[in-house]
């Protein structure tokens, strides 16, 4: 079964009676005039698994992509990671630290003085199978930090839409979805391009993960206190994986398309 809606197209490769189109969520940034979107595709040579555990740890921006959104105190703002139900969601805020580039453009776009200290803060959310969308955004110090006002702030949406193609392929469909200055196109192609330069960074990571991966099978995958988004992702996974092969039942739409 597919059903396409909010521009993708949803795909259940199982039996058509068990489709659900209600479990897909509500994506008001794709059908509101007050959000702009961007992205683009990738394809990437990895477990899809692998770039859930990258988007749910965004420990190491501080390494892979410390001319953009990295900065050192990503490392010093320990992250919260909770379940809930079949959504895991990890935390992240960080109080009176200077914004990076890529958050000094957004500030600039949103007509924000760039060169001030900031509040920043990530939230990630996993859903099954493959879905992370992650909160992300800078206010000025002191004016609320995520709750600011938005004459205080640049905030934005990370659309990250996972189809697994084979057991070490994916399409992957990325995007960047944000709630000021919607009408400003160059805005909106800045960011994209931006956004593309970040994740063809994670790409080259990614790759050589899985690489090394195949070379030493036997190997598990060391699991770290930052890990736990990850890790409990893959746990619901797991869950869901084996109640599928257990028996008929509810599904969930595996592939996202555009």
């Amino acid at each position: 079964a597919a059903v396409e809606r909010y521009g993708f197209i949803w795909v259940w490769p199982g039996d058509r009676e068990n489709a659900d189109p209600a479990l897909i969520h509500h994506l008001e940034w794709a059908v509101s005039d007050e959000w702009a979107y961007g992205g683009g595709l990738f394809h990437i040579q990895c477990d899809y698994r692998l770039m859930i555990d990258n988007l749910m740890d965004l420990t190491h921006e501080t390494y892979v992509h410390a001319s953009s959104i990295g900065q050192k105190e990503i490392d010093e703002a320990a992250p919260v990671t909770t379940v809930e139900g079949e959504e895991v969601v990890t935390a992240r805020h960080m109080e009176n630290i200077m914004p990076p580039p890529f958050w000094q453009m957004a500030l600039r776009g949103n007509n924000l003085a760039d060169d001030v200290p900031v509040d920043r803060w990530q939230i990630c959310r996993f859903t099954p199978p493959s879905h992370v969308l992650i909160e992300v955004g800078v206010a000025h110090a002191g004016k609320g930090g995520y709750d600011a006002p938005k004459e205080f702030k640049a905030s934005s949406i990370v659309v990250d839409f996972i189809t697994p193609e084979t057991d070490t392929s994916i399409w992957y469909f990325w995007g960047m979805a944000r709630n000021f200055n919607p009408a400003d196109e160059a805005l909106t192609a800045s960011i994209r391009e931006g956004q593309g330069k970040i994740f063809t960074e994670d790409l080259e990571m990614l790759e050589r993960q899985q690489q090394n991966l195949l070379k030493h099978p036997h190997r598990n995958l060391l699991k770290l206190n930052i890990d736990a988004g990850g890790v409990q992702s893959r746990k619901i996974l797991e869950r869901l994986i084996a109640a599928e092969q257990a028996g008929p039942g509810e599904q969930i739409p595996v592939m996202a398309t555009k």
